[in-house]
């Protein structure tokens, strides 16, 4: 299943979670009437001494009251829909307000634990690997338990959380399965849905929370019966079946993406040993993956691995067996639950923590040259020693890169990372730093004429102050001696980076960043990629754009921003008119286009870096299948030729990037 089926799939659960929310709250809107009703009438009756006598007759209990029915129903879909609303509310900052919500701590970028080292680690390489902004990442210092879990709207507000126990107990080879089983939620569109499902189980436990209020209550006169204490007790028994309604959702939603997310993980790491190891220390851990959060139980459908222990009811439980995932990507395993020993007597080379490659990829008929590819190309892309030829790309192998990541890619970002400078690993981790990186990247690239560019120098002292224009220069200098490919996955680094600056130091960067962009008269492809990304993940989060949701489910609409992009994409693969039309031409069967239609190839002066920003900006719109036809279509026009520049790498990076569907670092010679 490729990135934008998987996506699709996700949306598509989101509308079987509102048919099952639906019921629930139907159920439990009948079963509050039928309470009331016999709560209610069975007290009248007692106060006025009565038994339902009328002219010597016992009177029935009528089963139908519309007053009753209606102050039901209002009651229970106010406290659910209220509910679930205040919960979303809560969550709206993305995955750094869950984490908190768990007694996460973010860790520092400067942290001197070797565990929380490890784990900062992993998550970057994945992220250059992924070509997802980094997540920021959380310890959750209170739980011993092995578990994980990842969260947000989007990459751009992701977070990971992690238990101490999780660091302490896990190798760093089982580390990074468990993380990258985390990236996979983060990549196929798991996070939305488990933040809605957050809100919607809470609305549904809400009633319970009511009516132990209601049970508190007194009645005013002593010789009435105050029904209101026992109508409290019914909500009470009412809101375990809510608890029994929303765990049937999470185990309904979450059970087969457990199986999905670890196949991914295993994918991307091409070593099941290590996932396996994580999920054979669970079961033979005293504390297992179990969590003491009180918020557990509302979240349990989003860890790694069951935070509430083993579930008696098998079609309540949110996550596969333990066994049955163990043997789903480890076939050999013999059932036996190894012991588990501190993670530092297992990784020998913790204190230094170093990077080192992935391991040997399983067999198979391209994972050696998929290994060699990286090996050969990592080794030269970080460093300016040499000139490395274009990669040579098919249509095939770009497409089954979006938002799938290889054991190549997580190579190549591994040695990406060793080459680049102690001074731009350490400025990409700090806020303030990072975005000095970033002014580095923009300022004017002439050697000959230092004079714009010591203008833009002064223009950041005054904007911002003087220590960040000094970073600056200091970046400048590291940058040249980077080729481009090395510097493009920084980026991402420096992205999660500034997601922890405050609103006012944001606001003065994107202000510096947008007058940098414009300094010089022109604006250049890679400033429009760069200056895209920052805004796409980064304005969401300070409250200056709202998040994108899907608007449009045809095609047809969405036909002149179409021709943009892929006019855009032509012109800037050759000069050459003929060879800028056939490569537009070979997009447009990707596309997919809608029966007696067609599209034009527009002259430059109509796909200038305005108009693609306006069609981007309508096409993140657009429904996740609509998104994948139109990018087969851009890697189409791109690989026309069968070679990727870097100006096509560059433009295809921003356009992948804006449509939610993250690109890996592109290697080539496979």
């Amino acid at each position: 299943m490729d990135f934008f089926a998987r996506q699709d799939q996700a949306r598509r659960k989101t509308k079987w979670l509102v048919v099952y929310f639906g019921i629930a709250v139907v159920t439990l809107i009948i079963s509050v009437y039928v309470v009331a009703l016999v709560i209610f009438a069975g007290v009248a009756s007692r106060s006025h001494h009565r038994n339902y006598y009328d002219g010597g007759q016992t009177q029935e209990l009528n089963l139908w009251n519309p007053e009753v029915f209606l102050a039901a129903t209002f009651g229970v879909l106010a406290v659910v829909f209220l509910g679930s609303a205040y919960k979303t509310s809560e969550l709206s900052a993305g995955g750094s307000a869950v984490a908190s919500l768990m007694g996460g701590t973010q860790i520092s970028q400067d942290t001197a634990d070797p565990n929380e080292r490890k784990l900062l680690n992993v998550v970057e390489e994945m992220s250059i690997a992924s070509g997802v902004p980094m997540p920021l990442v959380y310890v959750l210092n209170e739980e011993h338990g092995i578990n994980a879990f990842a969260a947000g709207h989007n990459p751009g507000d992701a977070a990971i959380g992690v238990t101490r126990g999780c660091i302490e107990r896990l190798s760093r080879d089982e580390l990074q399965g468990v993380i990258g089983h985390e990236f996979s939620h983060i990549l196929n569109g798991d996070m939305k849905l488990n933040l809605r499902l957050i809100g919607i189980i809470f609305g549904l436990l809400c009633l319970a929370t009511i009516g132990r209020i209601l049970m508190s209550t007194r009645g005013g006169n002593s010789r009435d019966r105050n029904a209101l204490p026992l109508f409290g007790l019914a909500l009470v028994i009412l809101g375990a079946a809510g608890v029994f309604f929303g765990r049937l959702i999470q185990a309904a939603v979450s059970r087969q993406r457990e199986f999905l997310a670890d196949a991914s993980s295993v994918q991307f790491t091409r070593n099941p040993g290590g996932l396996s190891g994580a999920l054979q220390k669970i079961g033979a851990y005293e504390y297992g993956s179990k969590m003491e959060s009180e918020h557990a139980p509302d979240m349990c459908h989003m860890f790694f691995g069951n935070g509430l222990g083993e579930t008696v009811f098998e079609p309540m439980a949110t996550h596969p067996p333990l066994p049955e995932r163990i043997r789903a990507i480890d076939p050999s395993w013999d059932g036996q639950f190894p012991e588990v020993k501190p993670a530092a007597e297992e990784d020998e080379a913790l204190a230094k923590v170093v990077h080192r490659p992935v391991p040997p990829p399983l067999p198979g008929p391209f994972g050696a040259a998929l290994a060699a590819s990286a090996l050969t190309v990592g080794a030269t892309a970080g460093t300016s020693g040499g000139a490395t030829p274009p990669p040579v790309l098919t249509s095939g192998s770009m497409l089954s890169d979006m938002g799938n990541a290889t054991p190549a890619h997580l190579a190549y970002a591994g040695q990406i990372y060793e080459q680049l400078p102690v001074a731009l690993k350490a400025a990409v981790r700090q806020p303030l730093d990072a975005t000095a990186f970033t002014y580095a990247l923009l300022l004017d690239k002439d050697a000959g004429d230092a004079t714009l560019r010591a203008q833009q120098l002064a223009e950041i002292a005054t904007r911002t102050d003087a220590n960040i224009s000094a970073k600056t220069a200091a970046l400048y200098a590291e940058l040249a001696q980077l080729q481009p490919r090395g510097r493009l996955p920084l980026i991402n680094l420096a992205i999660g980076a500034m997601r922890n600056l405050t609103a006012a130091d944001f606001g003065r960067f994107l202000g510096t960043l947008d007058w940098l962009v414009a300094s010089d008269g022109q604006i250049e492809l890679f400033e429009f990629v760069l200056q895209k990304a920052v805004r796409r993940h980064l304005a969401p989060q300070f409250g200056l754009a709202r998040p994108a949701t899907i608007q449009y489910y045809a095609l047809k609409p969405l036909l002149p921003d179409c021709a943009v992009i892929l006019s855009a994409l032509a012109g800037v693969s050759s000069p050459d008119p003929t060879e800028v039309a056939r490569a537009f031409a070979s997009g447009l069967p990707a596309l997919r286009l809608p029966a007696g239609t067609g599209l034009n190839l527009l002259a430059p002066e109509q796909c200038d870096l305005s108009q693609i920003s306006t069609a981007l900006d309508r096409l993140v719109s657009a429904a996740p299948l609509i998104k994948g036809n139109l990018l087969a279509a851009c890697v189409a026009v791109v690989s026309a030729d069968g070679v990727i520049i870097e100006a096509e790498a560059e433009l295809l990076r921003a356009i992948a990037d804006s449509l939610d569907c993250p690109i890996p670092p592109v290697i080539g010679g496979v």
